[in-house]
């Protein structure tokens, strides 16, 4: 039975073709203030909807009468209301996976680039200001052999570890909810606490969701803790860091540089001032931005559209039953 499905983030012409050969498609980026009425009238008739990078709280899942499947076009899934989507019985599809090596690729990148001042000495040719050797004032420093701490170890944190410690010979500690078995880093990765963790490491790399529990969880009194000197890297989501106090161990010198690819508001304020922050390494939040990797992560996102709506069990299913209901 052919259903109504509104597309709120470009896909793939082929695969927006498979959707529309199967259902009646709305493709209509509520980012877009000319799609945004669109939007808004297609949200109560549809029965699945497909995309990512926008809010759905309960406000606006209230107005989708008849929708029985988010796909989202992610990994992460704190855009939207899960005790609400839990409390009507909506199915939430995510994916997990195709995007592990790329992100881990990028959070890698910006251990690199914030250790040995890459952006800041690429400006450095670019702006003409490379005319004799470089002395000590712009030394950058060695990250094999460093002690790097991963806050999170699902699979985005193991590929870290794997590329830090197989990679680059560095002593992993990582922090989760349990103890993680991974036997290509047996002896090499050692689980911590959050404290013990920021006390030892050098570096600190964030690849934690975005839960009540780790909202602002690395604040002043975490990054006090961390060693003079360490250097902080955000490949996660920004929310997860008080930036106030970020900037203040930045400007006090207790940081050496932080490395972002996330931030609390996306995009970044013109008048952020990590915007232009002398030790500061930021990117426009690109952890899975490949041609390939967004194809693939499309691509799984429109199979479990179309498996849901069929009332086949999606791949890439994301559990609600422990998400509190909504008030």
């Amino acid at each position: 039975m052919r259903k109504n499905v509104l597309v709120f983030r470009p896909i793939p012409p082929d695969l927006l073709a498979g959707i529309e050969a199967e259902h009646d498609v709305v493709v209509a980026d509520p980012r877009q203030p000319a799609q945004a009425p669109a939007f808004r009238e297609a949200l109560a008739g549809a029965h699945g909807m497909i995309g990512s990078s926008i809010r759905l709280g309960a406000a606006e899942l209230a107005q989708a009468v008849r929708l029985e499947v988010i796909s989202s076009i992610s990994v992460g899934v704190d855009n939207y209301d899960l005790g609400f989507l839990r409390q009507r019985g909506i199915a939430l599809c995510h994916t997990p996976g195709v995007l592990t090596e790329t992100t881990a690729d990028t959070v890698f990148a910006l251990i690199m680039a914030a250790s040995r001042r890459l952006v800041e000495l690429a400006s450095h040719v670019r702006e003409g200001r490379w005319t004799r050797n470089i002395g000590e004032d712009l030394f950058g420093w060695d990250v094999h052999g460093k002690t790097l701490a991963i806050l999170g170890f699902g699979r985005i944190g193991q590929a870290v570890a794997r590329r830090a410690a197989l990679g680059f010979g560095m002593r992993v500690l990582y922090v989760n909810e349990g103890p993680v078995e991974v036997p290509e880093l047996a002896g090499r990765a050692t689980a911590a606490t959050l404290d013990q963790a920021l006390a030892q490491a050098d570096i600190v790399a964030v690849t934690l969701p975005l839960t009540d529990s780790t909202r602002g969880l690395m604040g002043a009194r975490e990054f006090a803790l961390m060693k003079p000197g360490a250097i902080f890297v955000n490949g996660a989501r920004g929310q997860i860091v008080q930036e106030a106090a970020l900037l203040a161990a930045l400007d006090s010198g207790h940081l050496r540089a932080a490395a972002l690819d996330v931030f609390a508001t996306e995009p970044l304020p013109q008048d952020s001032p990590l915007r232009r922050h002398p030790l500061v390494t930021a990117l426009p939040h690109i952890g899975s931005a490949t041609h390939e990797t967004r194809r693939a992560m499309a691509a799984l996102a429109t199979r479990n559209l179309l498996d849901a709506l069929a009332g086949r069990p999606p791949a890439t299913p994301f559990r609600l039953t422990a998400v509190p209901a909504a008030n």
